[in-house]
């Protein structure tokens, strides 16, 4: 029995690779074929979750271009309200106080607001005398040490806010012993100059050396809406720069101002505010024995008595399941004759005859939420 050559061997192992090579290819190529596929797979869901993504976006930023615009023009009617609210007030202190007692026993200056549901949303408006507040551009250094020391505002930082808000407004770049000049506020991240003039808004106190956001913005009223408790007034409250007069106006002063100028303590102030809504016939006289103050007391030179002249008409509005409204704000005074004022992209008309209101400031505010 014979046995193959080597040559007959070697023939037959050269054979197998090539066998091999032939039964291997078709599964190498469904292997490609398949991670090809997921990897198409991959590609098209990666394609589609940006292209929802981005569509759901475009959808959120839709709607919350159509609130914010439903907010503005429910805003702007709550502003208009509010307009004629004012002109429809009698002129005359007792007998506005008969027409506030009988529509608004909570007084139509005491900043409180007024809410009106108009279609599916709601529109709110409040008016603030701003003759009832302190002109902090004319606010001297005894003045705002009384201020502050009734706030409860302690040295060292009180003599620094008193000399840093009086090298704010002076024209010259000497600062005080405790103030701050160009030369303070150009090292500061970023820098900025002093303005050396009047303030333009309350806001600007806010880039005064020493002050704070704390002592500037206080702490809410309770869940009450109440300004009693551990509460602390901040400085927006009873600072404003559209006061008219040198005094605070006692008739439409909060009970934050009143704390603020005569020390007396919160809860009592607000009382205060109280029981002067509640007189039909208000005079100077009859408030003094609510502040127990007397006919002579010195204190009165602090105020006056008068009907307000420089009005903020306030106003929020919120679109059905928003849940923040849309603020606009306006500063309008008394003028001789009829008039129509440009209100944002609507106008607001006033009397056409007798007395109109003219529109000195005009602010859209952002979205932002409430405020009490």
């Amino acid at each position: 029995m014979g046995f193959p050559g080597h040559d007959v061997c070697a023939g037959a192992m050269s054979i197998l690779p090539k066998y091999a090579r032939v039964h291997s290819d078709p599964f190498n190529e469904r292997g490609v074929a398949l991670i090809i596929v997921l990897w198409i797979f991959i590609f098209l869901f990666v394609v589609a979750f940006n292209f929802s993504a981005t569509v759901r976006d475009e959808g959120d930023a839709a709607h919350r271009f159509s609130e914010d615009t439903q907010g503005y023009y429910l805003a702007l009617a709550g502003f208009q309200r509010g307009l004629y609210e004012y002109l429809m007030q009698p002129p005359g202190v007792a007998s506005q106080q008969k027409e506030q007692q009988k529509g608004n026993p909570r007084g139509f200056f005491d900043g409180s607001w007024r809410e009106d549901n108009l279609g599916s949303g709601i529109s709110r408006v409040r008016l603030v005398d701003e003759g009832g507040k302190i002109n902090l551009n004319r606010a001297d250094e005894n003045m705002l040490r009384r201020i502050f020391t009734n706030l409860g505002i302690e040295e060292p930082r009180q003599s620094i806010l008193i000399d840093s808000i009086l090298d704010w407004v002076d024209p010259d770049d000497l600062h005080r012993p405790n103030g701050a000049e160009n030369d303070y506020y150009l090292s500061l991240s970023p820098p900025y100059t002093a303005r050396n003039g009047p303030f333009d808004t309350v806001e600007d106190l806010l880039w005064v050396r020493g002050m704070t956001s704390e002592l500037f913005f206080g702490s809410p009223p309770d869940e009450s809406g109440t300004a009693t408790g551990d509460r602390k007034v901040g400085l927006a409250q009873i600072f404003t720069v559209d006061s008219p007069i040198d005094r605070v106006n006692l008739r439409t002063a909060p009970a934050e101002v009143i704390h603020a100028l005569l020390g007396i303590p919160l809860d009592k102030s607000q009382k205060f505010v109280e029981e002067r809504m509640k007189l039909s016939e208000k005079t100077l006289v009859d408030l003094l024995p609510l502040l127990g103050l007397g006919g002579t007391d010195g204190a009165l030179q602090l105020f006056v008595f008068t009907n307000p002249t420089m009005i903020t008409v306030e106003a929020e509005g919120l679109a059905k399941d928003s849940r923040v409204p849309r603020r606009v704000k306006g500063l309008v005074r008394p003028s001789a004759g009829g008039a129509q004022i440009q209100v944002g992209q609507g106008t607001a008309r006033t009397s056409s005859g007798g007395t109109g209101l003219e529109l000195v400031r005009w602010v859209d505010h952002e979205n932002m939420p409430p405020q009490n």
